[in-house]
């Protein structure tokens, strides 16, 4: 039975998950038991019910309770549904909802390395990526194009950000995701060693003067490749693109240096699929 209350006062303490607390309190690493993430819109929240997330409330427009989150209410069992009507949600968070339903869920355990690499062939490292709104686009052209997995260095962006989910349009429980490793010293030089060991060889995106263009045939046919890829403006660092196996560019025209990131993963991951 769904547990309909209308939101009046915007300060209430069950309210702070969509108003007050920051990602890292959401994501509160004290107790992991408790962390918690946001979905949005009523397509991300199916697909995140559909892979297993644990709804704890909902937050939506008033139209939206007999309308496109009607469903989604009644998959919910009894969590608070919290509601309002447009312009008073929009006074609480700041924005007019694009969608119009928000969802706080708690946040799924995710695979361990061994896990993901056993069973893939091609998986994408995202090495500092601190843009949320790259990383959600990576991981909706991972999951179109037939990249298996993504692994997250430490220092890389959380793919449960509330703008990395809204981005990805909910690729992100499509998509198997794992850090790899718990501290920036274990990237690349242990990274790089752990892929290895799991049968993988590396194509480091950047250009430099030893790289090879991205139509090499051989690339293709490797088994098992994973795609590196670098933080928006440096790119990659010469640590990394001297431990990788190979040193792939995408060719460029009118002087083009590079690419964003997110718009250079999708190409790679299109050519660089498994022939």
């Amino acid at each position: 039975m769904p547990n309909i209350i209308e939101i009046n006062d915007l300060t209430a303490p069950e309210l702070a998950v969509y108003t007050r607390l920051t990602e890292a309190q959401l994501r509160s690493k004290a107790q992991p038991e408790a962390a918690l993430f946001i979905a949005e819109s009523p397509k991300v929240i199916r697909l995140a019910l559909d892979a297993g997330c644990q709804p704890v409330s909902l937050l939506m427009e008033c139209r939206h309770i007999t309308g496109q989150a009607q469903d989604i209410i009644a998959r919910c069992g009894d969590i608070p549904v919290y509601t309002a009507e447009r312009e008073t949600l929009a006074a609480l968070t700041g924005y007019r909802l694009t969608r119009g339903v928000l969802c706080a869920m708690r946040r799924p355990q995710q695979p361990s390395l061994d896990q993901i690499c056993s069973g893939a062939r091609r998986i994408a490292i995202t090495e500092a990526i601190a843009d949320s709104t790259n990383i959600g686009a990576i991981f909706r052209s991972a999951a179109a194009l037939g990249i298996d997995a993504v692994l997250l260095p430490p220092t890389c962006c959380d793919p449960l950000c509330r703008r990395a989910v809204r981005v990805s349009m909910g690729t992100v429980f499509q998509i198997p995701w794992a850090r790899i490793g718990s501290t920036p010293a274990d990237w690349p030089q242990n990274g790089i060693a752990y892929l290895r060991r799991m049968g993988f060889q590396t194509a480091a995106m950047a250009l430099t003067d030893r790289s090879i263009s991205i139509d090499d045939p051989t690339l293709p046919a490797i088994e098992k490749l994973a795609i590196v890829l670098g933080t928006e403006g440096d790119g990659l660092s010469d640590r990394t693109i001297a431990q990788c196996d190979h040193t792939v560019r995408i060719p460029m025209q009118h002087n083009v240096d590079s690419l964003n990131v997110a718009a250079a993963a999708a190409v790679a991951f299109w050519q660089l699929r498994r022939c």
